[in-house]
């Protein structure tokens, strides 16, 4: 049956659209055409995007979820459509998206709303530092769906400066990287991860904030990490910091993974397969106490304007829990500041500089300035961000 374009005059939120028509360039192979609506009421303005080449099966763009995330970044766009090659048919199909942009711009202009101004759509580029990426493997946990494990080159500043990553991504979130350490050389064509540096985003910015402990940490501090992705965080805890380090992991394929593609061993850390929050509450009953409690957990609603941590992370019971299993000098890793101000002692704000993440900490008691965790013991990459650490 064919498409009727008249539904595409007026927006209606959350409503997606995805079907092929041939490609004008080659009549021969097929085109994918997507049109996500936003769910946020916004005046009818449309922007148009190319999937780049070689990207057409990645999930940031043959997903509605990954639609949705690249929608959302965009101000005041109601409506985004993609057009790339149908990813079931890729075989030797145009490069020339210059040609391509020119002959889908009279149906770009039929996809867009009636109460549109008569302006031209325009067409945006995707751009981000990845190369090239392989794919190692795609895996499904009973908890987080479908994830994907894949070798990454990257650009790593202007002067084109290259690094090798393993990047774990879930499908839910297709557009977020879960968990991100650099691969270093070994021999030959070997490689193997580097535990005792820390490239994603927030976690250098979440370690520098140890330097608010006020206690001395001596006797052999203890962190508790809910969350445990890629185990990055846990691994250079224990071998950087000498931490003795707890993690929490509701879903056994991820933490299957973290062994197996991202080097995160038993000997680092003693990791248990549950609910973070039942987790909590049960240390809270039995006397447990850390020095710090990471939580590391992110939402499966992409729409929600906190992606981390989920809603029910923040209820003040849990809260209290959390406080409850921190020695008094301990601090607390998460969001929602109004929450946190009625459950703890101080709170503190690092900005991680990406303009998409911010740690906030929560101290149980009034920092002393006197005394802290040694300066001596947090890397240089670390130290920038303590700096940045800001009371609110």
């Amino acid at each position: 049956m064919a498409l009727d374009v008249r539904i595409f005059e007026t927006v209606s939120p959350s409503r997606f659209i995805s079907f092929t028509i041939p490609n004008p360039n080659s009549p021969s192979h097929l085109l994918r055409v997507a049109v996500l609506d936003s769910p946020i009421h916004s005046s009818p303005r449309v922007a148009a995007m190319l999937v780049p080449k070689h990207r057409e099966t990645d999930w940031i763009f043959s997903t509605e979820s990954g639609h949705l995330q690249l929608l959302l970044n965009l101000p005041n766009i109601s409506r985004l459509i993609l057009i790339g090659d149908d990813p079931e048919d890729l075989s030797n199909s145009p490069a020339d998206d210059e040609i391509l942009e020119q002959r889908v711009k009279p149906l770009v202009a039929a996809l867009s709303p009636k109460t549109l101004f008569k302006e031209e759509v325009p067409f945006l580029i995707y751009e981000d530092d990845v190369v090239s990426s392989v794919e190692l493997e795609r895996s499904v946990g009973p908890y987080v769906g479908e994830m994907v494990i894949e070798d990454v080159e990257i650009e790593i500043d202007e002067e084109g400066t290259r690094e090798f990553r393993r990047r774990l991504r879930f499908k839910r979130t297709p557009n977020l990287v879960q968990s991100d350490i650099k691969m270093v050389r070994t021999r030959g064509e070997e490689f193997e991860p580097q535990l005792t540096e820390l490239v994603h985003p927030y976690l250098a910015p979440m370690v520098a904030s140890l330097s608010l402990i006020g206690c001395d940490l001596k006797r052999g501090p203890k962190a508790l990490c809910i969350g445990v992705g890629g185990g990055g965080l846990l691994s250079f805890l224990k071998l950087k910091l000498g931490f003795e380090v707890t993690g929490v992991e509701i879903d056994p394929e991820v933490l299957r993974i973290a062994r197996r593609y991202f080097g995160l061993e038993e000997r680092f850390a003693s990791v248990h397969v549950g609910d973070g929050v039942d987790f909590l509450k049960r240390l809270d009953d039995d006397g447990s106490k850390f020095d710090v409690l990471m939580v590391d957990l992110d939402s499966s609603d992409p729409v929600h304007g906190v992606s981390a941590p989920p809603v029910e992370f923040v209820a003040k019971d849990v809260l209290l829990a959390a406080r409850a299993v921190l020695v008094p000098c301990g601090t607390f890793y998460e969001e929602l500041k109004d929450v946190f101000r009625g459950v703890f002692a101080e709170l503190y704000e690092i900005d991680v500089g990406n303009g998409e993440n911010f740690v906030l900490v929560a101290t149980v008691s009034i920092r002393d300035g006197n005394s802290g965790f040694s300066m001596d013991n947090l890397a240089p990459v670390i130290l920038k961000y303590v700096d940045a650490i800001q009371r609110i």
